[in-house]
């Protein structure tokens, strides 16, 4: 995950950039209801990633991260959700 967003130095800069910076519209069913997410490509994969971790489907993860998120905006809260993770994963990482 965090080495998806750290710059590939066998990749021109704006290339690697490029590559995760698009926003891509995803459509999933939350608590029963379809809704469409607007997210930057690294998001996705992270939040991607991080279901896989957990062993839940993406939708699965994006509807706790929906349960909790009060009323902040869902894009919002799954790009704080991600960062947060990303934290505490690199924390637990030994250096």
């Amino acid at each position: 995950m965090i080495d998806r967003l750290v710059a590939d130095p066998a990749l021109p800069d704006d290339e690697d950039a490029a590559s995760f910076s698009g926003v891509e519209k995803h459509s999933l069913v939350i608590a029963g209801h379809r809704t469409s997410i607007s997210l930057e490509a690294a998001f996705w994969h992270a939040l991607k990633d991080i279901a896989r971790e957990k062993g839940v489907s993406l939708a699965a993860l994006v509807g706790e991260v929906d349960s909790r998120r009060g009323s902040a905006n869902l894009s919002s809260a799954l790009r704080v959700f991600v960062l947060v993770q990303t934290q505490a994963k690199a924390a637990r990482t030994p250096q």
